[in-house]
């Protein structure tokens, strides 16, 4: 299976993203960083769900087909469809979705967002002045993240627009191009509260991070 933050992100519009990311970074004293990944969690447990459920409803009517009530041979048929739908599930993610429940989604999105804010070390900026855009899109999910020099003077709608904006482009697939408006607004936010310093200095890097 392809990589899905490849299919939705070329070279080109991961270029263009950083190229808006750079241009943000001069009209403010922020640093934002932007993270797409193909998914928050592998999701086992809907994964095994998913294989059981499949193996069971395609064993009974192949055991039914041989002809034989032999309840070893039903074992086995499920044994081998089991591992054969473990692989499909893995690979197909329309499957997995079907298990997996909008409750389980955010709370994996929520924290491999707060996990990379801290691995990406996005909080530690001279004047806590770090943002991060964190897109997860197995899930069509966003998180905005903003270390406490940003938040303590920017209000939570403000993020949610951010987040609103990035959403309905992945939705409608023109996720590069509604990242690329989500970090201007995020430019004209932090111009606002954080105007360039001369003294600035660019601490996190401006290439777009992409994960699995």
């Amino acid at each position: 299976m392809k990589d899905i933050v490849q299919q939705f992100f070329t070279a080109g519009e991961r270029l263009e993203i950083e190229r808006h990311i750079r241009a943000a970074e001069t009209r403010s004293s922020g640093q934002i960083v932007v993270m797409a990944v193909s998914s928050s969690s592998r999701y086992p447990d809907a994964v095994l769900a998913g294989s059981g459920t499949l193996a069971m409803l395609l064993s009974l009517p192949a055991t039914i087909a041989t002809g034989s009530e032999n309840m070893w041979l039903f074992l086995l048929i499920f044994a081998t469809l089991f591992i054969v739908m473990h692989e499909v599930m893995k690979r197909t993610l329309f499957l997995k979705r079907l298990f997996v429940s909008r409750r389980e989604m955010k709370g994996e999105v929520e924290e491999a967002a707060f996990k990379a804010f801290f691995q990406r070390r996005v909080h530690e900026t001279t004047n806590h002045t770090g943002i991060l855009l964190y897109i997860s899109l197995f899930e069509h999910s966003v998180r905005v993240l903003a270390d406490s020099g940003i938040d303590a003077k920017v209000g939570s709608p403000k993020w949610q627009e951010i987040v609103d904006m990035i959403t309905a482009g992945i939705v409608e697939r023109r996720p590069a191009e509604a990242i690329c408006s989500a970090v201007d607004r995020c430019a004209e936010i932090l111009q606002h509260h954080f105007p360039s310093q001369t003294d600035d200095r660019n601490e996190l890097a401006d290439a777009m991070i992409i994960g699995q």
